[in-house]
C-alpha cells in the first residue's frame, strides 16, 4: 500500500534475459522504454561482477487492459502463504508479499503468453508486427540492461559452457500492469539555460511548424519566456509524443548552438526558473497510459526524461534477493 493509501499489485519473479534487448528498435518481449546510456553499464558490470546476490529497482509494465494476469490474484492471498508484513519508512506505505503455489504460477503465465499471442496483439494495437512487446520497462531500466550485459560477458568468457540455467541468465523484477490505479504517470518538463530565448523560439517555430492555435489532441507544449506564458502547437511532429518532437529538436538546438537542457518536475519550479536571464521553459503535457507502448512499438524507445511514475517513496524498496552466482 502507497503513502496516499493506493494498492500496486505486482508479480516478483525472474525475467530471462535472452527475451530482452535495450538497444533501440529491439523486436524482443522485454524491451527499454527511454534510451540506455551504455556508459552508466560497465561501473554496475564491476560491481554485479562480485556480487552472490542481486537486490534490484526493476519494474517492468505488462498492458494488461483486461487484468488478467495480476488482479486475479488478489482474490487468492487467504489461501497462500503469506512471506512478508511490514511497513515501510520515509512515507513508503507498507508491504505485503505471498507465495504463488503451482496453480497460480500456471495461471499467471498461461495469462502472459496469451497477451504475447501475435495476432492478438497486432489487433490490439492496430498493428503488423512480427513480435509482440509483452514487457516494457518502468523503473531501473540500467539495473537490467547491466544484468544483461554481465550475463552475455559470462557466455564470452565460457564459450564452451552450456549457460541454459546458469542463475545469471535471469534478473529479479516486479511486473506490474499499466492499468493500475496506484500507477500515475506524471510528465518531467525541460529547462533550457546559457542560450539566446528569441534564437532558440525561432529555431523552433520553423523546426517544429509552431503556431498558437491547433487541432484538439494535437502535440502541443507551453512556452515560458520572457514574462510570458503560451500554449504552442506541434505541427511538424518528429515523434508520436510531443515530448518527443521537442526533444528532438533542443538536442539539435543545443548540438548546433550550445546551452543546458535541464529536466524538471512540477509546473511551479519550470515557471520560477523561467523567469531567469538566458532561459527559456517548457511545461508538457501528462504522458497517458494507453501511448507508453504504441509509442515504443513504433518508435523503438520514448525519449530520455519522458515520464516519471509517483514519486520517490512510492518506488520499489530493496525486499527480496535472488542468487546470481552458481
Amino acid at each position: 500500500m502507497l503513502n496516499d493509501g493506493k494498492v500496486r499489485a505486482g508479480i516478483v519473479g525472474a525475467v530471462d534475459l535472452e527475451q530482452y534487448d535495450y538497444r533501440k528498435g529491439s523486436k524482443s518481449q522485454v524491451r527499454a522504454t527511454e534510451a540506455t546510456v551504455v556508459e552508466r553499464i560497465p561501473p554496475r558490470v564491476r560491481i554485479r561482477e562480485g556480487a552472490p546476490i542481486e537486490l534490484p529497482h526493476i519494474m517492468i509494465l505488462i498492458d494488461d487492459d483486461m487484468k488478467t494476469v495480476i488482479e486475479p490474484l488478489a482474490q487468492k492471498t487467504s489461501g497462500m502463504t503469506k512471506l512478508y508484513d511490514t511497513p515501510l519508512m520515509q512515507k513508503g506505505g507498507s508491504i505485503k508479499g505471498w507465495l504463488l503455489g503451482e496453480d497460480d504460477k500456471n495461471a499467471v503465465l498461461s495469462a502472459l503468453d496469451k497477451l504475447a499471442d501475435i495476432d492478438a496483439f497486432n489487433k490490439k494495437y492496430g498493428m503488423n508486427e512480427q513480435n509482440a512487446l509483452v514487457y516494457a520497462m518502468g523503473d531501473g531500466n540500467h539495473s537490467l540492461a547491466t544484468a544483461k550485459e554481465f550475463y552475455e560477458r559470462l557466455k564470452r568468457t565460457n564459450p564452451d559452457k552450456d549457460m541454459s540455467h546458469h542463475p545469471a541468465r535471469y534478473a529479479l523484477v516486479e511486473i506490474v500492469n499499466l492499468h493500475s490505479p496506484a500507477l500515475e504517470f506524471e510528465a518531467i518538463h525541460r529547462i533550457v539555460t546559457e542560450v539566446d530565448g528569441d534564437k532558440l523560439l525561432s529555431f523552433l517555430t520553423e523546426r517544429l511548424a509552431l503556431s498558437e492555435s491547433g487541432s484538439i489532441g494535437g502535440q502541443s507544449f507551453v512556452v515560458l519566456h520572457g514574462g510570458s506564458e503560451k500554449k504552442m502547437y506541434v505541427n511538424n511532429e518528429l515523434s508520436k509524443l510531443s515530448v518527443g518532437s521537442l526533444q528532438t529538436a533542443l538536442d539539435e538546438y543545443v548540438k548546433a548552438n550550445g546551452g543546458k537542457v535541464d529536466y524538471i518536475h512540477g509546473e511551479e519550479v519550470v515557471k520560477e526558473l523561467a523567469n531567469k536571464a538566458n532561459s527559456v521553459g517548457f511545461i508538457l503535457p501528462d504522458m497517458q497510459k494507453s501511448e507508453l507502448f504504441p509509442t515504443v512499438i513504433c518508435d523503438g524507445a520514448l525519449p530520455r526524461k519522458t515520464f516519471s511514475m509517483g514519486h520517490a517513496w512510492d518506488k520499489r524498496y530493496y525486499i527480496e534477493a535472488r542468487k546470481i552466482t552458481e
